[in-house]
């Protein structure tokens, strides 16, 4: 059996690639580090931690439908941080730069810190429990 595979990078398609570049450049406090428009689309690409790459994909052809959870697809993102106070230290970020959020939610597994893109896309910070 082939060993198990990492994710190397996630691809958003977003509906207007300036408004999501200006978001997601304000949550992670960096510029794009690449750009593609290679095919009938452009996109935006931010380097992640650990090799991790998040591109932002405006198509020329659109649904224009709004992103919904609850339909088959992605339900959301979540983006690992190391300890409380990281945890902690991202609900201050997203406070900073005014972007409603869930506050801390606690569960058994773990703790979440849950908020929106531009285009309703669900994305959330996660410590694990213990």
């Amino acid at each position: 059996m082939p060993a198990l595979p990492h994710i190397d990078h996630l691809a958003l398609t977003v509906r207007d690639i300036i408004v999501s570049t200006a978001f997601y450049s304000r949550l992670w406090q960096t510029d794009p580090a690449g750009y593609m428009a290679d095919g009938p689309f452009i996109r935006r690409i931010f380097a992640l931690a650990d090799g991790l790459t998040l591109g932002l994909t405006q198509h020329a052809i659109s649904s224009a439908k709004d992103f919904d959870e609850k339909n088959p697809g992605l339900d959301h993102i979540g983006f690992a941080v190391q300890d409380r106070t990281g945890l902690l230290e991202w609900l201050d970020h997203l406070e900073e730069i005014g972007v409603e959020h869930s506050g801390l939610v606690e569960a058994s597994y773990g703790t979440a810190l849950s908020f929106k893109d531009p285009d309703g896309i669900a994305l959330e910070f996660f410590l694990p429990a213990g």
